[in-house]
């Protein structure tokens, strides 16, 4: 481990929503000094520090990376929307914009934090339907894994020749986590609960997922293993096809029955109702964390089963 303190300070960049609350509350409870850097606030107060940032220009915010410990970059609008032209520019802009403005904005500083953890997705691998990826996979083809491959090397641009860089690409992440709202799994429970929570299109499009508490220990891991160097995949160790996932998440919510959905129904529904691209109900992959297996982490929710349990049978 490395001599980093953990009563330092950590700069989370766009962490003003489930993520990053999720992950702010988890590092001030290991008594680390939080500040989030984003457009907005929290929806409501917790144990940190915000400082506005429009993701797009250095100010006065730079000088909370000085003397810090640790950058931890989340920074990128949602993908959970319908895919128009204006929303696929943002959804790249956001992420390396946001990405080039920290690399400008530490090269100003006497003391830049030692280590800089940021955000990608395991999407960067495409929809591939059986294959089983692993980091050192091949990038699959579209919007995903192009702007997966621009964030990723805007990276490699920005980050200081001296600092310790570590990418995570990271998987579904599973969590509640109140008055922060409960990402993407909110918005499954919801059409489960109305016992719309079967089958989709084929069924074996691969769900790879992790529990928030395992995704938010990796990035802690992340800040202070100085072993730790380059690109992880940030996924549990097992993957599911999407219609046992959802047979998982009927079984922990206790709703009995789940009602398949055709690919045209989801081509038509899923804009008008959930107001978010079918595609990602249709397509998925199956990804292994094989770098944070051989290192040792253990997953405190290596199951789907386990996960969904501990979220809904409290």
């Amino acid at each position: 481990m490395t001599h980093l303190t953990r009563s330092g300070k950590v700069v989370i960049a766009g962490g003003n929503g489930f993520l990053g609350a999720s992950m702010a509350q988890h590092l001030a409870e290991q008594g680390m000094s939080i500040v989030i850097l984003s457009r907005r606030p929290t929806m409501k107060p917790g144990p940190w520090k915000h400082v506005a940032w429009d993701g797009r220009i250095v100010g006065d915010w730079a000088s909370e990376l000085n003397g810090a410990t640790a950058l931890i970059n989340l920074a990128g609008r949602s993908v959970d929307c319908i895919k128009t032209p204006d929303h696929q520019d943002e959804i790249l802009r956001s992420r390396v914009e946001s990405t080039r403005v920290l690399g400008q904005a530490l090269r100003t500083l006497n003391n830049p934090p030692p280590v800089w953890v940021q955000m990608s997705t395991s999407h960067i691998y495409g929809d591939p339907p059986t294959a089983v990826c692993v980091e050192e996979s091949p990038s699959g083809y579209g919007l995903a894994p192009f702007v997966a491959e621009a964030w990723e090397k805007e990276f490699h641009s920005a980050v200081l020749p001296k600092q310790r860089p570590v990418i995570f690409r990271t998987s579904f992440v599973l969590g509640q986590n109140q008055g922060f709202g409960n990402g993407a799994l909110a918005k499954l429970a919801f059409i489960t609960k109305l016992g719309l929570g079967g089958k989709v299109g084929s069924g074996t499009q691969g769900m790879s997922w992790i529990h928030q508490t395992d995704f938010n220990r990796i990035f802690e891991q992340g800040i202070f293993d100085d072993s730790m160097n380059g690109v992880y995949i940030t996924s549990a160790p097992t993957p599911v096809s999407q219609v046992e996932f959802m047979r998982e998440l009927r079984r922990a919510m206790r709703v009995p029955i789940g009602l398949p959905a055709f690919e045209w129904m989801v081509r038509l529904g899923v804009p008008l109702i959930l107001k978010s691209d079918p595609e990602l109900a249709l397509y998925g992959r199956y990804v292994i964390p094989q770098r944070l297996l051989q290192s040792g982490f253990e997953f405190r929710y290596p199951t789907l089963a386990s996960a969904l349990n501990e979220l809904y049978q409290r």
